[in-house]
C-alpha cells in the first residue's frame, strides 16, 4: 500500500498501474514521490530540470494523468523524448555489447579447443614416433627442405587429412609448436607421467630396491642408468626412471647421482630402500667407500647384492684365462668369423651351404666380450656347420690369391681334433650356461630362485666330471671328426712318439707305449674337460659365495620350496636386519605355517616360489603384516643389472651416429618412453595415455 496524503476533496496515493503504460516511471518510498529514469540519467545537458528530475519529485497525484499537466505533459516534453531515445540507444548499445561479448567468449574457447586438439595430435606424434624409436628431428626443418624429419613429415600427413592441423602448420612463427624446445617440454610430461605411474606404485610398495650402471654413448659422455625394482600387486616390477650424465665417476659423485635422483621423484630411500645390485666394480662395491657403502651410510636397510649374471660371465671369463688351449681355441674362433665375412668369402660360404644343406643357411656369430654365455649360440652355429667351412677354406686354399689363400691354409692348419673336442664341448658347456644366464636376466626373478638355479647349475657340472658323460662326449667329437675328414688322433699337442729303431723289422707282440684311440679319450678327459669343469665350479664357488648369509638364507627361508621354509630362527633374523617386530613376527609365522599347510593339504594353492607366497599372502597382509613385508622385501632384492642393460639397448636406438647432439633431458624422457616398451612396462603406458591426453595437454600448459 502506498501513503495517501489529502489533495482536494480526496485522499490519494501513487497508482503502480501508471508503470504499464510509462516505462520510463519510478517511485520513491522515502519521499513518497515519482520521478522519470530516462531524464535522471539520459538527459541531454542542456536539458532544464523538471518536476521529475528535481530532488522533491512528483507528488501531486490528483494532477497526474491530466493532459496538460503531470505525467502525460512530461510524457510529451522534448527533453523527456530525447532522453527516451538516447536510454534505448544505450539499452541497444549494451544488447549488442553483449552479443558481442558472447561472441568473443565463444571464439576464445574454440580457440582453445583447436589448440588443444593441436597439441594432443603433436603429443600423438611424438609419442608414436618415440616408442617406435625413430628419430624425430630432421638435419633441415625450414619449409624449403626436401625431408624435414619424421616428426613434422608425420604431421603433415596428418594436415592432408585435417583442416584443424593444415591450418595450425601455416600459422606464423612459434604458433606451430613444432620447435626442439617445444618437442622436448611435451616429451618431459609425456614421460613424467610414466614416471608418475612407477612412484605411485612404488609408494604402494612401501619397499624398492635400486639398480644402477653406467655406460658411454655415442658423444662419449657417461650415462648413468637407474632402475627401481618392486613388488606390485602380484608380479615383480623392474622400471627405468632415468638417465643421468655421470661427469663424476667416483664413488661419491656416482652415489649423489643416485640419490639426488631418488629424492627428485619424492622416494623415500632413507626408509624403504631395502636393497642396492650393481656390478662388482671396486667404485660400487667398494666395502668402505664405494657407491654401495655410501648409500647404505644414508639408507641403513639397503644391501648390496652382486649382479649374479655378471658374476656368471666373470666364471666363463675367468675359465677361458686359466686353460691355455681355450683361449687359443676362442682366439680362434674369432678369427674365423672375421674371415667368413669378408665379401668374397662369404659370397662362397653361402653358395657352399646352399648345396650341401638345401638353401637352409647360417650366419657365424661374433664373439661378445661382455656377454659370454652368448658364444653358445656360435659354438652351435659353427659345429653345425663345420663341414661347409672346411669346404670353403679348402676352395679358397686352392686359389692363386695370395693372401687370401694363405690365410685359409693356415685356418685349416689349425682345425684339427684339439680345435673339434673344444667346439664340442663348449657347446654343450655354453649352451647349459646360457639357459641359466637368459633367467638370471628376466625381471620376473626372485633372488631365492636364482640361488636355486645356480646350485643347479654347479651340480650339473659335477655331473658332467665322470667318464660316462666324457665317453658320450667324445663320441660326439669322433663322430663330428669324421664327417670332416679330421683324424681322429693327437687330441692334445704332445710330442709325436716314434718307433725305436732297434725294433725295426721286428714282430711286436706287446704294448711299447705308443698312444692308442683310447688313450686319445683318457688324454682329453683328463687334460681338456676335466681342467675346463673344475675351474668353471672353482670359479662358481668363489663368485657366488653367499656373502649375506643372513639376507640369503632368510631370503630361502620364504621360498615354499626350499627345506628351511618358514623356519623360525632365520626368518627372524631376516626380520632384525629389517627391522620386524621380533615378537609379533613370531606369532606370524605360527598362524602363516597353520594357513599354508591347510591350504595347500586341501589343494586350494600350489606354491612354487617366493613370488607365489607373497601373492598368497597379500589378502592377508593385515593379519601378517610383518612377514608379508618380508616378502616383499624378498621379491625387491636384485638379481641383476639386467634392467639397466636393457635401457642402455634403448640408449644405443635412441643416440644414434646421426642423434649425437641430443640434449640429456631428451635423451632420459625418449629413454623412458622406450623403456616401458623393452621392460615389459606396457601396462604403464596404456594406463597412462588411454584414458585422455587432455592431462598432457594440462601439464604442458602448466609449464
Amino acid at each position: 500500500m502506498f501513503p495517501k496524503t489529502t489533495q482536494g476533496q480526496k485522499r490519494r496515493a501513487f497508482n503502480p498501474q501508471w508503470y504499464s503504460k510509462y516505462s520510463w516511471l519510478e517511485y520513491s518510498v522515502s519521499k513518497d514521490s515519482a520521478y522519470c529514469y530516462a531524464c535522471r540519467h539520459f538527459s541531454l545537458p542542456s536539458a532544464s530540470e523538471s518536476v521529475f528530475t528535481s530532488q522533491a519529485g512528483f507528488s501531486h497525484w490528483k494532477k497526474a494523468l491530466y493532459k496538460d499537466g503531470g505525467l502525460t505533459l512530461h510524457d510529451r516534453s522534448d527533453s523527456h523524448v530525447n532522453a527516451m531515445f538516447a536510454w534505448r540507444e544505450y539499452k541497444n548499445r549494451m544488447l549488442s555489447d553483449s552479443g558481442l561479448m558472447d561472441l568473443i567468449d565463444q571464439e576464445y574457447k574454440r580457440k582453445v579447443e583447436e589448440n588443444r586438439r593441436y597439441i594432443k595430435t603433436i603429443a600423438e606424434v611424438l609419442l608414436l614416433t618415440a616408442t617406435q624409436k625413430q628419430a624425430q628431428r630432421g638435419h633441415r626443418e625450414s619449409e624449403d627442405s626436401d625431408n624435414r624429419g619424421n616428426f613434422i613429415e608425420t604431421l603433415t600427413v596428418i594436415a592432408n587429412h585435417d583442416a584443424l592441423i593444415s591450418e595450425k602448420m601455416r600459422e606464423k612463427g612459434n604458433a606451430k609448436y613444432t620447435s626442439g624446445a617445444i618437442q622436448n617440454e611435451i616429451l618431459e610430461c609425456l614421460a613424467n607421467m610414466v614416471r608418475d605411474d612407477i612412484v605411485k606404485e612404488v609408494k604402494e610398495s612401501e619397499v624398492f630396491s635400486v639398480i644402477a650402471d653406467e655406460s658411454k654413448d655415442l658423444q662419449k659422455k657417461e650415462q648413468l642408468s637407474l632402475v627401481v625394482r618392486y613388488y606390485y600387486r602380484g608380479a615383480i616390477h623392474e622400471s627405468f626412471l632415468d638417465f643421468q650424465h655421470a661427469q663424476d665417476l667416483d664413488a661419491k659423485g656416482l652415489s649423489d647421482k643416485i640419490i639426488q635422483c631418488l629424492e627428485k621423484y619424492g622416494l623415500n630411500y632413507k626408509e624403504n630402500l631395502i636393497g642396492q645390485g650393481y656390478d662388482g666394480a671396486a667404485v660400487m662395491s667398494g666395502k668402505h667407500s664405494g657407491v654401495a657403502a655410501r648409500i647404505q651410510a644414508e639408507a641403513k636397510q639397503a644391501f648390496y647384492v652382486h649382479c649374479n649374471a655378471h658374476c656368471l660371465n666373470l666364471v666363463l671369463v675367468d675359465t677361458v684365462k686359466s686353460v691355455a688351449e681355450v683361449d687359443c681355441f676362442f682366439t680362434l674362433l674369432q678369427r674365423l668369423y672375421v674371415y667368413m665375412t669378408g665379401s668374397y668369402v662369404h659370397q662362397k660360404w653361402v653358395e657352399v651351404q646352399k648345396d650341401m644343406y638345401g638353401g637352409q643357411c647360417r650366419e657365424l656369430q661374433k664373439l661378445s666380450d661382455t656377454r659370454w654365455a652368448c658364444r653358445a649360440v656360435a659354438c652351435r652355429n659353427l659345429l653345425d656347420r663345420l663341414p661347409a667351412v672346411l669346404h670353403v677354406l679348402e676352395q679358397i686354399s686352392s686359389e692363386d690369391n695370395g693372401d687370401r689363400s694363405v690365410d685359409a691354409r693356415g685356418l685349416l692348419a689349425q682345425i684339427d681334433l684339439t680345435f673339434i673336442a673344444l667346439l664340442t664341448t663348449f657347446q654343450k658347456l655354453l649352451g647349459t650356461t646360457k639357459r641359466l644366464s637368459d633367467l638370471l636376466q628376466a625381471p620376473s626373478l626372485d633372488l631365492a630362485i636364482a640361488v636355486d638355479l645356480i646350485e643347479s647349475l654347479h651340480a650339473t657340472f659335477q655331473e658332467y666330471r665322470n667318464e660316462t658323460f666324457a665317453h658320450d662326449l667324445w663320441q660326439e667329437i669322433s663322430d663330428t671328426a669324421k664327417l670332416c675328414n679330421v683324424a681322429v688322433e693327437n687330441v692334445t699337442k704332445k710330442r709325436e712318439q716314434r718307433v725305436s729303431s732297434k725294433l725295426g723289422g721286428s714282430h711286436i707282440t706287446c704294448t711299447i707305449g705308443l698312444r692308442s684311440g683310447d688313450e686319445d679319450k683318457n688324454s682329453f678327459r683328463q687334460r681338456l674337460l676335466y681342467p675346463i669343469l673344475d675351474c668353471i665350479m672353482s670359479e662358481m664357488d668363489r663368485r657366488f659365495s653367499k656373502s649375506n648369509c643372513v639376507l640369503m638364507n632368510g631370503i630361502q627361508a620364504l621360498n615354499p620350496q626350499s627345506c628351511t621354509f618358514l623356519d623360525k630362527g632365520q626368518v627372524l633374523q631376516l626380520g632384525d636386519l629389517y627391522g620386524s617386530d621380533q615378537e609379533g613376527l613370531t606369532h606370524e609365522l605360527h598362524q602363516a605355517r597353520r594357513v599354508v599347510k591347510r591350504k595347500m593339504d586341501s589343494g586350494a594353492v600350489q606354491l612354487g616360489s617366493v613370488t607365489d607366497f607373497t601373492v598368497f599372502l597379500e589378502p592377508y597382509k593385515e593379519v601378517f603384516p610383518d612377514l608379508f613385508r618380508l616378502c616383499k622385501v624378498a621379491t625387491a632384492i636384485p638379481v641383476s643389472t639386467a634392467g639397466c642393460e636393457r635401457s642402455f639397448s634403448a640408449l644405443k636406438l635412441i643416440k644414434t651416429h646421426l642423434r649425437t647432439t641430443m640434449v640429456d633431458g631428451r635423451l632420459s624422457h625418449l629413454g623412458v618412453l622406450i623403456s616401458s616398451h623393452v621392460l615389459n612396462l606396457g601396462h604403464i603406458c596404456k594406463s597412462s595415455f588411454t584414458t585422455d591426453y587432455s592431462v598432457i595437454v594440462t601439464l604442458f600448459c602448466g609449464l
